[in-house]
């Protein structure tokens, strides 16, 4: 295929794509088979390095019960009141919206259908007494699971994935990074078999040892954290196993327990340190000293700011989810979207790191520094970030305009294009 008349680093080329690499870029190529760009920039696909896939495919197809679209208790009975039959699953729920909500509120408030509904976090679901009989955990429960998806885990049907590689593929991603700390090895084949052709990294649990899995996901949680030694432990023997960590930190405790495990056990280039959504200069100093990777989610100051106001202490605000700062200290710094639990589009994402909410400013970063935080390499969030060059593999994406009126509004991208390995994917027609 010939991709024609696309700005490519400012300047209008064609470039000829063959056995699934870019062959070619020059002016005035010639061929049958070509895809007018109409002078729209051109850019290397965008990879989220940080995504739930099971869980955002579910998504697709769930009721969102917190905010911005629900912001109190009648909002949310209103929500979860829907006509029909089988079950309802909510999403995103905050308890800002109606407290602490368990099986009796559901039971008064919600419809006589099997109804579950996960708080934002990820760590909790909350069911209604049909759900828990469905499940079997209905004995002296509260409808409160935490940290406990093994039980409402019924049946062995994966979600259908491919509503959500239409979505992403849409954005222009043609990679992901999987990491959800309970993949095992069905969870891990079944992303191989069903995810094609999108290029996808999968770390998991302790199981995907004998896989192809980089990464051994750690995640634990204040205020339950193990000891110094578990940690450190389980840290050596994942590179023992020829594997790197990548370690959920989002309270300041989780990522201070997981940096000194690090230095105890030996760092090695890959470790990834997930959020780092609290870190004040020691910290990051920290984090550069022992060369770690961090992937970070941009969109979380946009969604969640009035949150963060109102639940973080006064003096921590100015020490969450930076971008500039880790930049600046040479931190290697990807992003991805922690999505169902964040806004799955990689351009909201871009434009939240670019126009941070007010008094978060300070880390704000330039169009070109937020959209590289999307092009590191499908399998090291922590190498250089891609260019459409030639001899490159052909994952790319077109945009819908010019970079230089791209750059001034992230939000309004629409990708035309979606290429992976030179086979278009996604084709945008108005």
């Amino acid at each position: 295929m010939i991709i024609k008349n696309a700005e490519i680093n400012g300047k209008i080329k064609d470039i000829f794509l063959d056995k699934g690499r870019i062959a070619k870029i020059d002016k005035n190529i010639f061929g049958d088979n070509y895809y007018d760009a109409k002078g729209n920039a051109l850019i290397p696909g965008l990879h989220d390095h940080h995504i739930h896939l099971n869980s955002t495919a579910a998504a697709i197809n769930s009721v969102i019960c917190g905010p911005p679209d629900v912001s109190n208790e009648n909002e949310l009975i209103k929500r979860i009141n829907q006509p029909g039959k089988g079950w309802i699953r909510g999403i995103g729920y905050h308890h800002s919206v109606a407290g602490e909500i368990d099986r009796r509120w559901l039971d008064k408030n919600g419809p006589r259908r099997p109804v579950r509904i996960q708080h934002r976090s990820g760590r909790l679901w909350i069911l209604n007494s049909l759900a828990l009989n469905i499940v079997g955990n209905n004995i002296d429960s509260n409808g409160r699971l935490f940290d406990d998806d093994n039980s409402i885990r019924f049946g062995s049907e994966f979600p259908n994935l491919k509503p959500l590689m239409k979505l992403l593929f849409s954005y222009g991603v043609t990679g992901v990074t999987e990491v959800t700390p309970s993949n095992g090895v069905e969870e891990y084949q079944n992303y191989i078999d069903k995810i094609k052709p999108l290029k996808i990294d999968i770390m998991g649990k302790s199981d995907l040892n004998s896989t192809k899995s980089q990464y051994l996901k750690i995640h634990y949680h204040e205020p339950d954290l193990p000891s110094l030694e578990i940690i450190t432990n389980e840290i050596k023997l994942a590179h023992k196993n020829g594997r790197n960590i990548a370690a959920h930190c989002v309270t300041r405790s989780e990522l201070m327990l997981i940096l000194a495990a690090l230095d105890e056990a030996g760092a090695v280039n890959g470790d990834r340190i997930e959020h780092a959504a609290i870190t004040d200069s020691f910290l990051i100093n920290w984090i550069k000293r022992l060369n770690l990777i961090v992937v970070t989610q941009p969109n979380f100051m946009a969604e969640r700011v009035g949150s963060y106001i109102k639940d973080v202490e006064e003096f921590e605000q100015k020490n969450l989810w930076r971008l500039k700062s880790f930049i600046n200290s040479g931190v290697r710094l990807a992003a991805g979207s922690d999505a169902p639990f964040g806004n799955s589009n990689p351009w909201f994402a871009m434009e939240s790191a670019v126009n941070r909410p007010a008094g978060f400013e300070d880390e704000s970063l330039s169009p070109e520094e937020a959209l590289s935080l999307y092009l590191k390499p499908s399998y090291n969030a922590g190498g250089v970030a891609r260019e459409v060059k030639e001899g490159e593999i052909a994952d790319l994406c077109l945009l819908n305009m010019p970079w230089s009126d791209a750059r001034l509004k992230l939000n309004d991208i629409r990708p035309r294009g979606t290429w992976i390995d030179g086979r278009l994917v996604f084709n945008r027609i108005n």
